[in-house]
């Protein structure tokens, strides 16, 4: 196998390193030519064209400001020095500027890095990938995709964005909370790319974008409409890997449990711990703790488990009576066809808005770095309606958000 250095030593090429570390574009032959004390060094002379009354007309005739470029004022300046037509001069320069805008823009390359379980995951993945979908469609840009492996050291995850930074990609949609160490390294060393990183803020600067969400406030509908819906007064939570990220989910489902049935019992399990994330992508693992919920009582089971949630629908629909709750997104649409129907809902979190919206900032030009936020008051989380199982309590649940939106009830973040 090729090793890291050599690879990169094949595609830099047309790339190198500046002594502070940060990539740079190619470096032309006369760039590694060095310059002695006693040089004389010859510079290229841009001719002046006198303004003659020609000339005049002509500049006269520009509606300034129209000049997108040096190569349009050149355009013009050589076309008024020659006597041509100012209204043909005019037109001509701003189809140039026109040009040079939109080959500035169509040249945003869009890389996407998932997390573990990648596209076709029915949840996280899925919805990022929904949001460049999208983009890719709408704006036209370019886009390519690479996804972590389960067990893999973070050398890899690092690897991988220095991957696409090398291929072209200008806009990078680092997918997780678990690129944030390789964001740190590979930001700053490359100030020219623009970064989304998805649930985190650990990694922040000028040039990083966090997407984040406020998964405990959709989690306390999605607790709330469980305790609701049961009928044996007992629920649970599955989640993926136990990290703060998805303790925020089981923190805003227990307290919403309990504020809709004080006396409601709530089983919780984890199905990994870090640094092991195939909890995000393991339906055995995803069937087992499910399994073992429904043989304890419960009755409706939330799942924040990624890829691992197919394996808990699998269990709940072999339980008659039995509900399950999706996340991320819509599940009751992307889940297998043969599970949908005992799915009551899903706590979905728009990350296909966020990453729409973040590649076109970066294509656009207003891109802006720091946090970007989408709670309930954004509708940047909700519960999904798909099959009108929630009909009969809707009018509950439009209640207690709008509490959350006031601030009357506050979500906890942790457990």
């Amino acid at each position: 196998m090729v090793s890291s250095s050599k690879r990169r030593a094949a595609v830099g090429a047309a790339r190198y390193h500046s002594p502070d570390g940060r990539r740079r574009g190619p470096r032309s032959p006369e760039a590694t030519t060095p310059i002695t004390a006693d040089q004389p060094i010859t510079l290229p002379i841009t001719p002046i064209i006198p303004i003659s009354p020609i000339n005049k007309e002509c500049l006269d005739a520009i509606p300034f400001p129209v000049v997108a470029g040096v190569a349009a004022a050149g355009l013009l300046l050589t076309a008024c020095g020659s006597g041509a037509n100012p209204a043909a001069t005019v037109s001509s320069a701003a189809s140039a500027a026109s040009s040079a805008a939109s080959n500035a823009t169509a040249s945003v390359k869009v890389g996407m890095a998932y997390d573990v379980g990648g596209r076709g995951d029915q949840s996280f993945n899925d919805a990022a990938a929904a949001g460049m979908d999208k983009a890719k469609a709408d704006l036209g840009v370019a886009t390519t995709e690479s996804t972590a492996t389960a067990g893999e050291a973070e050398s890899a995850r690092e690897e991988r964005l220095n991957t696409l930074i090398d291929q072209g990609y200008t806009a990078i949609v680092a997918v997780g909370f678990a690129y944030a160490p390789s964001i740190k390294k590979v930001a700053p060393a490359n100030p020219d790319v623009k970064f989304a990183l998805v649930d985190s803020t650990d990694a922040s600067g000028p040039s990083v974008q966090n997407i984040v969400f406020a998964e405990e406030q959709g989690s306390y509908l999605a607790g709330y409409a469980a305790a609701l819906k049961s009928k044996s007064n007992t629920v649970g939570f599955v989640g993926g890997v136990q990290t703060d990220l998805i303790k925020k989910f089981e923190a805003g489902f227990v307290a919403g449990a309990k504020a809709a049935k004080p006396n409601v019992k709530v089983l919780t399990k984890y199905l990994t711990q870090p640094p092991d994330f195939k909890g995000f992508a393991s339906p055995a693992l995803g069937k087992t703790a499910a399994d073992g919920m429904l043989s304890a009582g419960a009755d409706v089971i939330y799942h924040a488990s990624g890829g691992s949630g197919s394996g808990v629908f699998t269990a709940v629909k072999a339980k008659p009576g039995a509900w399950a709750i999706g996340v991320d997104s819509d599940q009751a649409k992307t889940a297998d066809p043969k599970v949908r129907d005992i799915i009551l809902t899903s706590m979905v979190k728009k990350l296909d808005v966020g990453v729409y919206e973040f590649i076109k900032q970066s294509k656009d030009g207003s891109f802006k770095a720091g946090p970007a936020a989408y709670d309930l008051k954004s509708d940047g989380v909700a519960l999904a309606t798909t099959g009108d199982h929630l009909n009969d309590i809707m009018p509950k649940l439009d209640a207690v958000k709008q509490e959350i939106v006031a601030g009357t009830v506050k979500v906890p973040s942790k457990p």
